[in-house]
């Protein structure tokens, strides 16, 4: 991935832990996506993230998971503060503020959507067959997103209505 090309990400978040409507109260509406502790999701993280990328916000881990809406990368990755704070849930005693093992970048909310996309929805789309969250077995907190998957879920998340498979 170039840092020439808009790229497009799908972010989860438990909304019992940060929703969608807490990243709508913080000021400018950014906020650090911080206490990832993925090492294949820290790479994407540190190398191929850039600012100006979108993401979807997914709501993950409860009754109905699914895409709330748009938020939009708006930093280089950092270093993850959290790693270093011992109070922090996400606190990590091998890592090394000289030598970082983790790294976060800050968000800023583009949209909320105006009907949520459930993750039933989702996988009742045949054109999102391809989807790296729908893969059986897949738990990354951040996925890539193709352009195309990227048009469908918008396109989706903007209709008036829920779908009738709900």
């Amino acid at each position: 991935m170039t840092s020439k090309t808009k790229q497009y990400w799908l972010m989860k978040s438990e909304p019992d832990e940060f929703s969608i409507d807490d990243l709508a109260q913080r000021k400018n509406q950014i906020e650090p996506w911080s206490g990832v502790r993925n090492f294949q999701v820290r790479t994407w993280i540190k190398n191929s993230m850039r600012k100006g990328d979108l993401a979807f916000f997914y709501h993950s881990s409860c009754k109905i998971p699914g895409v709330a809406g748009i938020i939009k990368i708006v930093s280089d990755a950092y270093p993850d503060p959290t790693a270093f704070d011992l109070q922090s849930d996400y606190y990590d005693p091998k890592s090394n503020p000289q030598k970082p093992t983790w790294y976060c970048v800050d968000v800023q909310l583009v949209k909320k959507f105006p009907r949520f996309v459930p993750l039933q929805e989702l996988r009742a789309t045949p054109a999102l067959h391809t989807l790296r969250i729908l893969e059986r077995g897949s738990r990354l907190s951040i996925t890539p997103v193709t352009e195309k998957e990227w048009e469908i879920i918008v396109e989706l998340g903007s209709r008036n209505q829920q779908m009738s498979i709900l």
